[in-house]
């Protein structure tokens, strides 16, 4: 029986409102015991941003409290060190979906696309995924990614994708058209829908991004909810809101056969600096690696 079939067992029937945050840590214990299908991996700590050069003990380090909970890992550069992430996570049996950060920098560009391409051909890459949130951001045109994807289509066997809001699929049908499978990242929190809502609507921007992929797979790249910081509108950061909605995450993808690649592995102080003091909560372990919501 696989780890997921076990997760979907253990996960029928639960109701959070009668089991209060020890009863809800209990449960998280076991679904973290059981495996998850993915989890968002940056190696950094305490000082360190995504400008730090990170060495492969340190990320061995990182990685390695998150491996024996977890199939796959999730990356999101491959430069300034990022690039040795695959091949340790394989070497520790997972697999990764490895994130090229492009952006305006055109020439940097080129260095990550060319370093994502070497790590698929080398077979340390499950998915590769060309870009993060680029057209949310407003940082390169539609055409412009479209011709990333397909150079990177063009020259690996893996498949290729692109990650943003569910929302930018809809608006960019021809980039949906041009990935291999959609990449989507579903928050509730920053569109500032209450907890008691959240869940609901987190399945509603799935099936929007679902209704615009023509048949191909679409996986969760990123979903989360933070445990501390300032509300978003209905969006309340706390404990037991983020203890819900993960176990309600987990429980209702495992049970539409949906992958999931949830944010995030550690919490990261360094974001603070662009999504306000709510940035550097989401993690299910906290900066120093240790379990924040199942008591070890």
């Amino acid at each position: 029986m696989s780890r997921i079939s076990r997760q979907k067992l253990a996960l029928s029937g639960i109701d959070m409102d009668q089991l209060g945050d020890e009863g809800m840590a209990r449960i998280i214990r076991d679904i973290i015991d059981a495996g998850l299908h993915g989890l968002a991996f940056s190696p950094y700590v305490d000082g360190q941003d995504n400008t730090f050069e990170v060495d492969a003990d340190q990320i061995r380090s990182r990685l390695g409290v998150l491996a024996p909970h977890v199939d796959w890992v999730r990356t999101f550069s491959c430069t300034r060190g990022n690039e040795l992430t695959p091949a340790i996570a394989r070497e520790m049996g997972l697999n990764s979906m490895v994130g090229v950060w492009i952006d305006d920098d055109l020439a940097r560009n080129e260095i990550e696309l060319a370093k994502g391409i070497e790590i698929a051909r080398r077979g340390d890459a499950g998915i590769l995924a060309i870009g993060n949130e680029v057209l949310l951001r407003e940082e390169l045109t539609e055409d412009q990614l479209i011709e990333y994807i397909n150079r990177a289509k063009a020259a690996v066997d893996v498949p290729v994708g692109y990650v943003d809001a569910y929302f930018l699929f809809e608006n960019h049908p021809r980039v949906a058209d041009a990935c291999d499978l959609l990449l989507v990242n579903c928050y509730p929190f920053w569109e500032g829908y209450p907890i008691e809502h959240a869940h609901i609507y987190m399945r509603e921007m799935y099936r929007r991004a679902e209704r615009v992929a023509n048949g191909k797979k679409v996986i969760i790249a990123e979903t989360g909810w933070p445990n501390i910081g300032t509300a978003d509108r209905g969006a309340v950061p706390s404990v037991s809101n983020a203890m819900k909605y993960f176990i309600d995450a987990v429980r209702w993808t495992n049970e539409e056969g949906i992958d999931l690649f949830y944010f995030a592995g550690f919490d990261e102080a360094w974001k603070v600096a662009k999504e306000g003091d709510v940035g550097a909560y989401w993690g299910l372990w906290d900066k120093d690696g240790v379990p924040k919501y199942c008591g070890r």
